[in-house]
């Protein structure tokens, strides 16, 4: 045999059963081959032989191996080496006399069975059709099993009824037509808003904007297009139009004394207006309030809200609305209900929540199986194609009660949001724009349809003259705002409720830019008067406060195809529809924007109108509004827009808020992903760049190095005996440790609170707090700060007088004694310190020079050589900060060389699968060192740097409105008296800036705007 036979042989022979053996001496055997067996004339030899071929069965793979290849003998050499076959001729002696049949047979069937099975057996993932000869294939094959041999239909057909089990059900609707369906359209958009909550005029913004999903909500965030100077020039010299439905309405019912009695407890009339302000109780202005937690002012901040008063009507039980950001509606709402003691729901039913995904695959399923039309049959068994309903809000578990009944005082706290809409506009002709687009409801005496409820509420109210007369002083009234040059012209937060005709009807031919009236623009009585006394508090009425009628409006809403169907029925094409008694009226509430109303420049600046409606009439309202010529906006022109008002914005510019400090950490991780996505080459070294903390503003850190800077210089401390009101505080937290007794002395109205603060052996205070006998509940102290806001209105003006720019000898004396303020000495300024040791203060900051202030940018205080250089050279823009090192550049590479090191040399160890515990701490290690971050606890912020840190930017970008750069930011109240104190009398208020990623200081002006 030759060579090529040998190896086509062995290879062969390899894959066959244990029981097939090859001799260990050559022997003939059916052609080069031999079977092993006992040796002749041996019994008991026979016996082993049987026992070592069971053994040989049963050993595996080894005994294969090793029963074809002897020791010393490799695959190459297999059928080359002596011990082997050679030539095809082996001697016969080792040939068995006789062998046992039964062992044989049992041999031979096993081998049998695995043949069989390796038969039967798919051995690859083909199909029975892929596995024949390429001549013998049909294209048919795949989906006609007869095309097949008959030998191989049947495994077909049991892997088609296999696959048909595998595979998942496809969507019944595949094409587009189907999809398009307006029931089907309904369903898809109900269940992709099961996390986020769409507004009514999501649709629309999503064609339009980039969408983000914030607060449980998506919100159109900025425009697809070019919009950034276009909306600028709407809020400056037009109208600009925000969808703000997402705020957050929570209505309290009750007897007004219970109200009022409670309310005060959540807000001090220190930061300004209160729940009890006469003109706000009336009902006839919208009040801003800032609400803390109940008898913990300053400390426990909880957020800015605005609220409204319903008119009285001559019932005891007053309703109350309070709108505020979604951000701080959880911690409001606890508040309330605490105070309130509003523990139990009033009832417990779900607020007709959107169909979950369980609901419309079976409404889908349902659908689909009635034939063509693909109707839906109600409970009652008529025909109806389901539309969108309309929910609550994204903050709220639809499945939870809405609304909360004290069982003492009877007061109702309602969850209304979503049910009410809010649109706003800004700019001096957003009343032109209203004029336009509204009109005032005709009366009516007669329905339209007796089998419809359609205008119900309309009808039975125009019987009434009273409320026909309202009607026409409200009408009258609206007419009147054409004849304003800007909405700023009214009182602030004035109130008109209304009631208009359906928006629809008049919608123009095309879009058209509204513009005002000018031969309205006439100086009448009735024009002053308005200005000037603004709106009747009668006037500010409207039915939209009615539950059962905003219910009555939304369900009888005519909708959008019977709509066309009626302008297409109309002799003239694109003439005016007029619907008569079956057009739509609707309640709605204007209020007025004041707009920008601290400062001296740009007064009025952003005012503009706020719109409430009834759910359901979103669309209907908001493309009227964009056909008069409106510029829409989202989420980033709001923030725009309270930036130019210099405004604080929600929650962004609210640090001592527990939304403010959510926000703060999910921006700051935000930026370090985006700074650890960058190549280390091309990042930033904030170590060397002297800036420790990039991402996040560390307010706590701040505060308490200034009050620990201040203690350990010993300037600003005055003996206790010569200042007993410097100790005066309103805090406990607040307050100085050594003092036994704290009392809170008041220089305008003498009153005197004691705080009742007890000094320890261990030095730490015990605060008794006297609450009343309500329990609060427990609250959740996970997110707290160290520090507080100042928001009182006295100090703020104080404040403001000592820092307001000077351009002339001695202007800062005149304007001090025009404002009533005191000048800046240590009688004045001590007992402040004192009070709020650990407070910061919202300041505005222009540049005097170029640049760009940045996020995060560090505001400074700087030195007298810095001050002479600027007297000396009015160009310089700043000085600079010289590089730092980088004490922590080779940690990180040596942590880097001993990781490769570890990799290279204990790969075994990485891949095990319990590491070793010097691996996890390395790799902590590793998380917590950056190139280009401070990896260590933060040392005193304030002097780290060459110049004195005094506090950090929150926004800043450069301005169109000023036509420079500006920032707004929060300074340490300790730190700003510190540099005001020294700073010369013609050099008050300046402060460097430099942004994070910069080493260059620039010089801008301090302003406190109230």
């Amino acid at each position: 045999m030759s060579g090529a036979k040998e190896k086509k042989r062995a290879k062969k022979m390899r894959n066959q059963p244990a029981s097939v053996t090859l001799p260990a001496e050559p022997g003939p055997f059916l052609g080069g081959g031999s079977r092993a067996g006992p040796p002749s004339g041996d019994v008991h030899s026979e016996q082993q032989y049987q026992q070592q071929k069971f053994s040989n069965q049963s050993s595996g793979s080894s005994y294969r191996k090793d029963q074809y290849f002897p020791k010393g003998q490799k695959r190459g050499e297999r059928g080359r080496g002596r011990g082997g076959w050679q030539g095809g001729h082996q001697s016969v002696s080792d040939m068995p006399k006789y062998i046992t049949v039964s062992t044989f047979a049992q041999a031979r069937a096993a081998e049998i069975n695995a043949m069989l099975k390796a038969v039967t057996q798919k051995s690859s993932n083909s199909l029975v059709f892929q596995t024949l000869p390429r001549h013998m294939r049909r294209r048919a094959m795949s989906h006609n099993i007869k095309r097949l041999p008959r030998r191989l239909q049947e495994i077909a057909r049991k892997e088609a009824e296999k696959a048909v089990h595998q595979k998942k059900e496809q969507s019944k609707s595949k094409c587009r037509k189907a999809r398009r369906r307006h029931i089907n359209l309904v369903a898809e958009f109900n269940r992709r808003q099961r996390k986020n909550i769409w507004l009514e005029t999501h649709i629309w913004h999503a064609k339009r904007f980039h969408m983000v999903k914030k607060w449980g909500y998506c919100l159109g965030d900025t425009p697809t297009e070019k919009s950034y100077r276009a909306c600028y020039r709407a809020m400056t010299n037009h109208c600009l139009l925000q969808d703000l439905s997402y705020y957050c309405c929570l209505e309290l019912t009750g007897k007004e004394n219970e109200l009022l009695k409670q309310l005060a407890r959540l807000c001090s009339t220190d930061t300004g207006l209160t729940f009890e302000e006469a003109c706000c109780l009336s009902g006839k202005y919208e009040g801003l309030v800032t609400l803390y937690q109940a008898d913990h002012y300053p400390e426990d901040m909880l957020g800015p809200v605005t609220f409204i008063w319903k008119p009285r009507d001559g019932s005891e039980n007053r309703q109350l609305w309070i709108w505020m950001h979604p951000a701080l509606k959880q911690d409001i709402l606890r508040e309330l209900k605490a105070i309130f003691q509003c523990s139990e729901p009033e009832k417990i039913s779900v607020p007709e929540p959107a169909t979950t995904s369980i609901q419309e695959e079976k409404q889908l399923d349902v659908v689909q199986g009635l034939g063509k039309k693909r109707k839906k049959e109600d409970k009652e068994g008529e025909e109806a194609v389901p539309v969108k309903k309309i929910i609550g809000d994204g903050t709220r578990d639809p499945f939870q009660s809405y609304s909360w009944i004290s069982q003492t005082t009877g007061i109702v706290i309602s969850d209304r949001t979503m049910e009410i809409l809010r649109y706003r506009l800004i700019g001096p002709l957003s009343h032109s724009v209203l004029t336009e687009t509204l009109k005032a409801a005709s009366l009516q005496t007669e329905m339209a349809d007796s089998e419809t409820e359609l205008n119900k509420w309309w009808v039975e109210n125009c019987k009434d003259s009273e409320k026909i007369s309202l009607h026409q002083r409200q009408s009258a009234i609206f007419e009147l705002l054409e004849g304003l040059s800007s909405p700023s012209q009214m009182p602030p937060g004035t109130i008109l409720g209304l009631t208009v005709g359906d928006p629809r009807v008049n919608l123009p031919k095309q879009k058209t830019k509204a513009m005002p009236d000018f031969e309205k623009y006439q100086d009448n009585d009735k024009v002053r008067q308005l200005y000037l006394k603004g709106v009747p508090v009668d006037c500010a009425h409207s039915f939209i406060w009615d539950q059962d009628i905003c219910k009555n409006v939304t369900e009888n809403k005519i909708s959008e195809q019977d709509l066309n169907h009626m302008r297409a029925q109309l002799l003239v094409p694109g003439s005016h529809l007029d619907l008569g008694p079956r057009e739509s009226k609707i309640p709605i509430l204007l209020v007025q924007q004041p707009g920008k109303v601290a400062g001296e420049d740009r007064p009025g600046w952003g005012s503009g109108w706020d719109i409430y409606l009834p759910k359901g009439w979103g669309m209907a309202f908001w493309i009227p509004l964009i056909y008069r010529g409106v510029r829409a906006g989202g989420l980033q022109e709001a923030l725009k827009h309270s930036e130019y008002q210099r405004t604080p914005h929600i929650p962004n510019d609210f640090p001592d808020c527990r939304a403010g400090m959510q926000f703060a950490k999910e921006l700051e991780t935000s930026l370090l992903e985006k700074f650890k996505r960058r190549p280390p080459a091309k990042r930033a070294n904030y170590v060397k760049l002297g800036t420790l903390t990039p991402f996040i503003c560390p307010w706590g850190q701040l505060t308490k190095n200034w009050e620990g800077r201040i203690k350990a210089s010993g300037e600003f401390v005055c003996p206790s005996s010569s200042h007993p009101e410097c100790c005066a505080t309103v805090g406990h937290r607040f307050c100085d440790p050594e003092a036994k007794l704290i009392k809170e002395a008041s220089t305008e109205t003498g009153e005197i609170e004691a705080a009742m603060e007890v000094t320890t052996s261990e030095g730490t205070l015990k605060t008794e707090d006297v609450r009343g006998t309500q329990d609060l509940g427990e609250r959740d102290n996970t997110m707290t700060s160290d520090f507080v806001v100042l928001r009182s209105e006295r100090l703020l003006m104080q404040l403001a007088a000592w820092c307001y720019p000077t351009a002339g000898k001695d202007r800062r004396v005149r304007l001090i004694s025009q404002l009533g303020q005191k000048e800046i000495t240590e009688d004045v300024f001590l007992p402040i310190l004192m009070s709020y040791p650990r407070a910061l203060v919202w300041v505005k900051l222009s540049l005097l020079r170029k640049g760009n202030p940045e996020l995060h940018a560090m505001i400074c205080i700087p030195t007298e050589d810095d001050l002479l250089h600027l007297g000396k050279d009015k160009l310089f823009c700043g000085p600079q900060e010289p590089k730092h090192p980088d004490i922590f550049k080779h940690k990180v590479q040596k942590l880097k060389e001993e990781k490769k090191k570890k990799k290279k040399d204990n790969t075994k160890a990485l891949e095990g699968d319990s590491p070793n515990v010097l691996d996890k701490e390395t790799t902590e290690e590793s998380e917590d060192l950056i190139l280009g971050l401070w990896a260590d606890v933060l040392p005193d912020v304030t002097s780290h740097c060459s110049r004195t840190l005094l506090g950090y930017v929150t926004r800043g970008d450069f301005s169109l409105a000023a036509g420079c750069g500006e920032a707004l930011g929060f300074v340490s109240l300790t730190g700003l008296v510190y540099m005001l104190y020294n700073q010369p009398a013609d050099k008050k208020g300046l402060v460097l800036l430099r942004t994070p990623a910069s080493l260059q200081y620039r010089f801008a002006r301090l302003n406190i705007e109230v």
